[in-house]
């Protein structure tokens, strides 16, 4: 599923209208995104929590040449599965 798809879905569930629901989802990813860049965990009990994790730097291989090189450390953008998403899926 797509946004386009999950912005019609809900819109024909709840009864608004696709602008509404493509606003709503716009400003929950804005805020999720803006969240994480702070250092913020966004928690939503029953589906999940987002956070942004430090993966520490290491060294790797250029699979074309061989070479050894240093991969930088970086922050990445995690998702946990909550409890009832995970009975939801199985």
């Amino acid at each position: 599923m797509n946004k386009q798809e999950l912005i019609s879905r809900i819109a024909k569930k709840s009864g608004m209208t696709k602008r509404d629901v493509e606003t709503v989802i716009n400003g929950f990813l804005d805020e999720v995104s803006a969240a994480l860049s702070s250092g913020e965990k966004v928690q939503l009990i029953g589906f999940g929590t987002f956070e942004a994790r430090k993966r520490s730097g290491r060294k790797g291989r250029n699979p074309q040449t061989g070479d050894v090189m240093h991969i930088p450390e970086s922050t990445v953008p995690t998702f946990r599965a909550g409890s009832r998403l995970k009975q939801a899926v199985k």
